[in-house]
C-alpha cells in the first residue's frame, strides 16, 4: 500500500515471532492513498487462523512484526481522494479483498487472486486501534459512524460484534451458496463451533433441513433453537451409525437420499473423516475448516457416487451485503455466540482460544 503519514498515532498488538507474546506498539496513522481507507477499529474477532499464525507455525505472507486479526468492523476515519463517499461510514472490512481487475477476478476466480489483501496476513490487521485497507468491497453497515454500543436492526448486535461477519459468517455463506443448496435440501454440518455454527444457521435460514455434528454436546445444544433439526454428539459415535441416523432423518422428513450438502467446518482430522464418510449419491462436500494434518481417504468415492468436493477460501466482498442482511433481519443469531473482551486482554484471550477455554467467538474491543 502507498500511504503518507499524519501526526496522529494509533496502537497495534504485534506478533514478533511464533509463540512469543504480542507486543503493543504505537504507530503514526497513515493517510490513505488512492483506493484506500483508514478504519478505526470498533471490534476485531479472534479466528483460529490467528492461532495458527501465533502458535502453530503457520507463516503469514507479510514479514514480522505484524498485527494479526482479519475480522474487523469499524468506522472509516479517512479515505483516499477517490473514495470520498465512504468517509464516516460504519463498515465491516472483508477478511479477503481481491483486486477485482486481474484475469482471475474477471473470470470468476476472485478467491485465488494473487493480489488479494487479507488484514493480519498481507497487511497489518485489526488487533489495533486503526488499520488501512482497500476501500473496494467495504461493507457499509450504516451511514452514521457513531454506532458504538447501539444495537443494530433485529440482530441485538453492536457494531463491534458485527466484526465476526467477516470470515465467521461470510465464509460459510459463500460455501453454502456455492453448494447450490436450495429450500428442501438436507444440509450436514460437521463442527458447530464458530464458523460451523453460523453455517448451520445460514443453511436453515435458506430453507434446508440441518443436521449438525460435534464432539461437544454443549455446542450441539446451543444450536437446537437456532436451526438444527437434529444435533449429533460424535464424541463416542460410530461413523456407520451416524450415517444410518442421517438416512433415517431424511426418510422421516421425506427428503431425498441423494444430493446431500455436506459442510466440513471442524478443521479437525476426525471431522474431516466423518464428512468424507457421509458422501452419498450426488452429494456435495464443501471443505471450510483447515488442518495441517492428513487423513486417509478413498478418492474413488467421488466417482462411485458422482459426487463433488470443493474447497472454500473466504468470501468475495460482493456477497457481504446479503449476509449482513440475514444478520440484521434476525435470521442469523450472532449475539448468543459472541463475547466482547478488551483488546488489552489479547494475549490471555488468544491463549484461551488455543486451549479451547472459550465457547463463544471472542471480539476484542480497543
Amino acid at each position: 500500500m502507498h500511504a503518507t503519514t499524519s501526526t496522529k498515532t494509533g496502537f497495534r498488538w504485534e506478533m514478533s515471532e511464533p509463540g512469543a507474546p504480542l507486543k503493543q506498539t504505537e504507530f503514526e496513522l497513515p493517510r490513505p492513498g488512492r483506493g484506500e481507507a483508514l478504519v478505526r477499529v470498533a471490534g476485531c474477532g479472534v479466528c483460529h487462523t490467528d492461532i495458527g499464525f501465533l502458535f502453530d507455525g503457520v507463516r503469514p505472507r507479510h514479514e514480522l512484526p505484524l498485527a494479526l486479526g482479519h475480522e474487523v468492523a469499524g468506522v472509516v476515519e479517512a479515505v483516499g481522494e477517490d473514495q470520498a463517499a465512504l468517509a464516516g461510514l460504519a463498515v465491516v472490512v472483508p477478511a479477503v479483498t481481491p483486486c477485482g481487475a486481474c484475469d482471475d477476478c474477471r473470470s470468476g476466480r476472485a478467491p485465488i487472486c494473487a493480489r488479494q489483501v487479507m488484514p493480519g496476513n498481507d497487511v497489518p490487521g485489526g488487533f489495533a486501534s486503526h488499520l488501512v485497507v482497500p476501500a473496494r468491497g467495504l461493507c457499509a453497515v450504516h451511514a452514521d459512524g457513531a454506532l458504538e454500543g447501539r444495537k443494530l436492526g433485529k440482530s441485538g448486535c453492536t457494531l463491534a460484534e458485527l466484526a465476526v461477519l467477516a470470515d465467521a459468517v461470510t465464509t460459510p455463506y459463500q460455501a453454502v451458496l456455492r453448494s447450490g443448496l436450495a429450500s428442501g435440501d438436507l444440509a450436514l454440518v460437521v463442527g458447530l463451533g464458530g464458523v460451523g455454527g453460523f453455517c448451520a444457521q445460514i443453511a436453515a435460514a435458506l430453507g434446508a433441513t440441518v443436521v449438525g455434528f460435534d464432539v461437544s454436546p454443549e455446542r450441539v445444544s446451543a444450536l437446537e433453537d437456532h436451526g438444527l433439526a437434529l444435533g449429533i454428539d460424535t464424541s463416542a459415535a460410530d461413523p456407520k451409525d451416524v450415517k444410518k441416523r442421517v438416512r433415517a432423518v431424511a426418510k422421516e422428513r421425506g427428503l431425498s437420499p441423494a444430493g446431500w450438502k455436506i459442510f466440513e467446518c471442524s478443521g479437525a482430522p476426525g471431522g474431516q473423516e466423518l464428512a468424507w464418510s457421509l458422501l452419498g449419491p450426488s452429494a456435495h462436500l464443501s471443505v471450510v475448516g483447515y488442518t495441517r494434518d492428513r487423513i486417509p481417504l478413498r478418492l474413488s468415492n467421488l466417482m462411485a457416487f458422482d459426487a463433488t468436493a470443493r474447497g472454500n477460501w473466504g468470501c468475495v466482498p460482493e456477497l457481504y451485503p446479503d449476509a449482513l442482511a440475514l444478520v440484521l433481519e434476525g435470521r442469523i443469531a450472532l449475539a448468543p455466540f459472541v463475547e466482547t473482551r478488551p483488546m488489552a486482554e489479547i494475549q490471555t484471550v488468544l491463549e484461551e482460544v488455543r486451549d479451547h477455554k472459550i465457547s463463544r467467538r471472542p471480539v476484542l474491543v480497543p
